[in-house]
């Protein structure tokens, strides 16, 4: 099995939005997003993943095969994260893996390439209600630290509700 990640270009804007419907189909019945007027998930940072240069937008392919996207924010200021002490910390945004892939350990050899190619501190949060969601990163973000160098935190407030983990891959 060939996995590949790679970052999405403008010119594949529509491939990475097409993809991101089945993303908030999927996670609709834990975040209530709802179709717009024309039949459509709207996700407002879409066009920022190639505005914004700390944004790193990217296709995950297995053999071949669209299975699935991961956003990620890089080093981003204390600020804008929820839990990190550091002053620069890299984001999961967001993560998809289709269904006919999951459960074969595809997601998880995705986010281990991710922190190992992005040295430094980490957050990961999903929502509350995503019990899927938290179990995966848990199992995920627990095998990649070896069960013992992460934090995790459930958060309650304005800007966030639901589990956070913050951690560290590797040397900066």
């Amino acid at each position: 099995m060939n996995i590949t990640i790679t970052k999405v270009s403008y010119d594949d804007k529509l491939v990475l939005s097409n993809i991101i419907q089945l993303y908030r189909y999927d996670s609709s019945e834990f975040d209530g997003h709802a179709l717009n007027s024309h039949g459509l998930y709207m996700y407002k940072y879409l066009d920022n993943q190639w505005t914004d240069d700390y944004r790193y937008p990217a296709i995950i392919k297995v053999d071949g095969e669209i299975a699935g996207f991961v956003l990620i924010i890089l080093d981003v200021p204390k600020d804008f994260t929820k839990l990190s002490k550091t002053n620069k910390t890299n984001v999961i945004s967001d993560f998809f893996i289709l269904r006919k892939f999951r459960r074969k350990g595809i997601g998880k050899q995705v986010a281990f390439s991710i922190f190992d190619q992005f040295k430094g501190d980490w957050e990961v949060k999903q929502t509350l209600t995503n019990k899927p969601a938290y179990e995966f990163w848990k199992k995920v973000i627990g095998d990649y630290t070896n069960g013992f160098s992460y934090h995790e935190e459930v958060l309650k407030n304005e800007q966030w509700t639901g589990p956070v983990f913050n951690f560290k891959s590797g040397e900066e």
